[in-house]
């Protein structure tokens, strides 16, 4: 039977007399009840499903509310939060509500419902509740969506420590509270560090779960420690994308980095500063690079904005010494999808170094904080080889060396002890591509060499399989 990498499947769960059949099956038998006999079984049919929606076959997704309401809808990335178009059906003579759509097998989106028309609250039955910018949003993560488990906090794995100050910009005559990520063993270590600055900032630690990402990220052996420096905006569509954009560079530029270089142990080199934020602050990443590739050598975009004179600039202007990481969301705002993949289009054509991916996903903090390492893969791959695992009592999955991939990769394992033990890759649809390892494995460390050559260029999933046990990696091939 396939085994299953993803978040887990919430399955239909109907009254005795309906095992076995759709929702739509479902719904047909209450219409065709008598009205006075319709309520108990929708009671029923509430009192056995204790999470919603309802996943069908992978790809049909069944919003259901009950409840009394004249009128109920569900805007979302879906629909622009738009809460006219989403509109739920309602079976006669009962409370019961309900609307049917489908979407790829990994889209995540974030979604409310709307309660005649202006009443807008979460889905009561859905756990998964997704931190937005105007506070917490139901989400639906349909069968083989991955939920990124860098986010999470774990207590066994060495954490980074946060610097916070105020800071005054003479520039733009305001002060702003900026947080640095130190990494783990910063204070006992003479090392140097490459420096990654996130606009947005305190969103991307209070949204993001920046923190978790980092030290997710640098809990493997080899892996290479980075600071992260989080500044938020005071003006956030001026300094971004507006008035104010020259300015608000220049506070970064002359102001930020050099405190940041006197302050703590950096790297000063381009190539080992990134700059990164999403939608508008993907764009004032990218005009940051622009302008200042001599600062900054590496660019991370995500849903990102990209106006005019950016684009007209890296389409006609010098080459510059910069790498990009870009991505969207195929639920994404409408105008930002053809922009990004024009801007894609033009850094191709130039042949600038880069990796693009589009996701099944919306223009939300719930897509941006699964590919903040997506990205810090990307740029700051693991600085050894497969590397040494130290003696643990749980199973552990180590990052493919090299990642990006080229014509091959090699990936370690650990398994505690002597268990049937699988390694399996997938693509992003969840396909299994291969079994890159099956059997028995010993206890310590297994070695799997694999043959990249034959993959497309992108990013795919591979999990590990031990006893009862799982763990789950991204890869990212490029040619």
């Amino acid at each position: 039977m396939r085994n299953r990498i993803f978040y887990i499947v919430v399955s239909l769960l109907l009254t005795a007399s309906l095992q076995g059949q759709t929702f739509s099956d479902f719904v047909l038998y209450l219409n065709d009840l008598p009205s006075q006999e319709r309520q108990a079984k929708v009671d029923s049919f509430m009192n056995a499903n204790e999470h919603l929606p309802l996943y069908e076959n992978d790809t049909i997704c069944n919003f259901v509310y009950q409840g009394n309401a004249q009128s109920v809808s569900v805007p979302g990335d879906a629909t622009g939060w738009d809460p006219t178009v989403y509109t739920m059906s309602n079976i006669e003579n009962t409370d019961f509500w309900y609307l049917t759509k489908v979407f790829a097998s990994d889209t995540r989106l974030d979604y409310k419902f709307v309660l005649n028309g202006n009443n807008w609250i979460l889905d009561p039955k859905n756990p998964l509740t997704v931190l937005g910018g105007f506070g917490p949003n139901s989400e639906m993560a349909m069968p083989l969506y991955v939920q990124p488990p860098e986010i999470q906090y774990y207590p066994d794995i060495p954490h980074g420590t946060i610097f916070d100050t105020t800071f005054y910009s003479s520039q733009l005559g305001n002060s702003r509270q900026i947080k640095v990520y130190l990494p783990p063993y910063y204070e006992t270590s003479p090392d140097k560090y490459p420096v990654v600055l996130f606009h947005d900032g305190l969103d991307y630690l209070n949204l993001a779960y920046a923190k978790n990402v980092l030290d997710y990220f640098l809990s493997s052996d080899c892996s290479r420690p980075v600071i992260a420096v989080f500044v938020p905006p005071v003006n956030r569509e001026p300094e971004y994308a507006g008035s104010q954009i020259n300015e608000f560079t220049g506070f970064i530029v002359d102001d930020i980095i050099p405190w940041v270089d006197g302050r703590f142990r950096t790297k000063t080199e381009p190539a080992n500063r990134l700059v990164l934020g999403a939608s508008n602050g993907g764009n004032i990443s990218l005009w940051i690079a622009m302008k200042h590739p001599e600062v900054f050598g590496k660019v991370a975009a995500y849903s990102s904005n990209v106006i005019d004179e950016i684009a007209t600039t890296f389409a006609d202007g010098p080459i510059l010494n910069l790498d990009f990481y870009l991505d969207i969301g195929t639920y994404d705002i409408d105008v930002l999808i053809p922009m990004v993949h024009n801007f894609r289009d033009i850094l191709d054509n130039r042949g600038y170094p880069f990796v693009f991916n589009e996701w099944n996903d919306g223009h939300s903090w719930g897509n941006w904080r699964a590919h903040i390492d997506n990205s810090l893969n990307y740029f700051f791959p693991p600085a050894c080889g497969a590397g040494e695992i130290k003696e643990k009592a749980v199973i552990e999955l180590k990052q493919n060396y090299p990642n990006p991939a080229g014509n091959s990769t090699t990936v370690s394992f650990y398994t505690p002890s002597v268990s049937e033990a699988e390694l399996v890759l997938y693509d992003l649809k969840g396909s299994i591509i291969d079994i890159l390892w099956e059997g028995k494995s010993s206890k310590g460390i297994t070695k799997v060499n694999v043959n990249t050559a034959i993959l497309q260029n992108g990013i795919y999933i591979y999990k590990l399989s031990a006893g009862n046990k799982t763990a789950v990696r991204k890869m990212i091939v490029r040619h």
